[in-house]
């Protein structure tokens, strides 16, 4: 895939994404425990939308998603069940592994977009990984300004009960209701 994300963010991915979701087959945690366990087995593994063509592919779901809960694929050969893709790794650890992960919010999740590897624009050209920093960044201080002015407006919604200015709490109000529909999924 020519982008090279190292280790130590796969590492740091991997135990994040560990500690915030709960997949939907538990198998798939002691899976990613054991790629954790061996840093030549993490250098194979490939997080990316786009699994056509690979020869080795995994699909793991969380709870909060609606796509199969567990899939491996290894040349034409499926399976849904974990223990064959474990078998495969301990067997095969210098194949490479292309992982699709299916989480809540996964394509604005900066902790995922730092390992995602082969993102594409409306093009289809594929994007840097200093694009991806950059939209990560911009998404970071958007969700900051948004929570300021939230909090802004929650002040100035006291003020304005305190003051029983009753036009301005309604106006107010409606902003916040607002601001809170982008914080769906934040």
């Amino acid at each position: 895939m020519g982008e090279a994300i190292t280790i130590s963010a796969k590492r740091d991915f991997i135990r994040w994404f560990l500690s915030n979701f709960q997949l939907k087959k538990n198998e798939g945690t002691w899976l990613f425990n054991y790629l954790l366990s061996d840093d030549r087995l993490l250098e194979k593994v490939h997080f990316t939308d786009d699994l056509r063509n690979r020869e080795k592919t995994m699909i793991i779901s969380t709870v909060c998603s609606h796509a199969t809960p567990f899939q491996f694929q290894k040349k034409s050969r499926v399976y849904y069940d974990v223990e064959h893709a474990f078998q495969d790794l301990k067997e095969n650890p210098n194949e490479d592994i292309y992982i699709s992960l299916f989480f809540k919010d996964r394509l604005t999740c900066p902790q995922y977009l730092i390992v995602l590897e082969g993102m594409r624009n409306m093009e289809g050209h594929r994007v840097s990984q200093g694009t991806v920093a950059s939209l990560i960044a911009e998404i970071v201080i958007e969700k900051a300004v948004r929570r300021n002015r939230m909090q802004q407006l929650l002040d100035e919604i006291d003020q304005a009960l305190l003051s029983k200015n009753k036009e301005l709490f309604y106006q107010l109000t409606a902003e916040l209701t607002e601001l809170k529909k982008w914080e769906v999924g934040s």
